[in-house]
């Protein structure tokens, strides 16, 4: 039995990416800030621990995956999924995004890895998969702070692949694209109002357009891609970044 962990699992893609994982018998730890959501994927999942544990905090990277184990005796796959975005128009830009975003999406991912890469150093393999996004390799000004997050997943990917590699570890990362979450509908929102459009229906259409596949995805086709890099892909492909955007984003 695989034993997984998973960050923000909570909701959206790490709901999905839970539900998916425990259909195929791994033991789960649900790693998130809101317990009474995790404690509900938890329930649905069968074989899972909650771990509520706040991954800004200083040491809360860590403790996440020391917690993690804890809770499972040994650690195989950690998917870093936790997340968090806001719109803002780049004139407008704040310290406290910049601080938020980062420390969630950027640092906590490296300290993951980093934590969870010493545990399986000394198993002898293991495999990581990142959430990024293609907001990494766009010029998006009025959501900077998330774009240049991303971006930092993906240096932190590469490297992370690099370092862990002679130890049997592989790290990967997923792009998903647009992907019905609550935080996807926020975001929109905002940067709707940004751009001074009140037409919310009109203006989701038009980002839709832009998918040559000509249709958003879903948190359960993204969850495949993941649990395919964690459990089936060959021990060779690493430093991969895998886009699951419908064309959106481009190798």
């Amino acid at each position: 039995m695989h034993s997984a962990m998973i960050t923000g699992a909570g909701g959206g893609l790490g709901r999905a990416t839970a539900l998916a994982f425990a259909a195929r018998g791994c033991a789960l730890a649900l790693v998130d800030i809101d317990e009474p959501a995790a404690v509900d994927v938890a329930g649905a999942c069968g074989n899972a621990h909650v771990i509520v544990q706040d991954l800004t905090a200083p040491g809360g990277a860590e403790a996440a995956v020391a917690r993690s184990v804890a809770a499972l005796g040994a650690l195989d796959i950690v998917v870093n999924n936790a997340g968090y975005g806001a719109g803002e128009a780049f004139l407008d830009m704040r310290e406290t995004t910049w601080d938020r975003t980062l420390d969630l999406n950027l640092k906590a991912v490296a300290l993951i890895c980093a934590a969870a890469g010493r545990h399986m150093r000394d198993r002898g393999s293991g495999r990581i998969v990142n959430v990024t996004s293609p907001a990494s390799r766009m010029a998006l000004p009025n959501y900077l702070a998330y774009a240049a997050s991303k971006a930092g997943v993906d240096a932190v990917t590469r490297a992370a692949a690099v370092a862990l590699a002679p130890f049997g570890i592989t790290v990967n990362s997923v792009a998903p694209g647009m992907m019905d979450t609550a935080m996807q509908r926020i975001t929109e929102r905002q940067l709707a109002a940004i751009e001074g459009r009140n037409d919310i229906d009109v203006f989701l259409d038009e980002r839709t357009r832009r998918i040559p596949l000509g249709r958003r995805t879903d948190c359960e086709t993204v969850a495949s891609t993941i649990v395919w890099l964690a459990l089936h892909a060959p021990d060779y492909i690493t430093a991969e970044r895998m886009n699951a955007s419908g064309g959106l984003d481009k190798d």
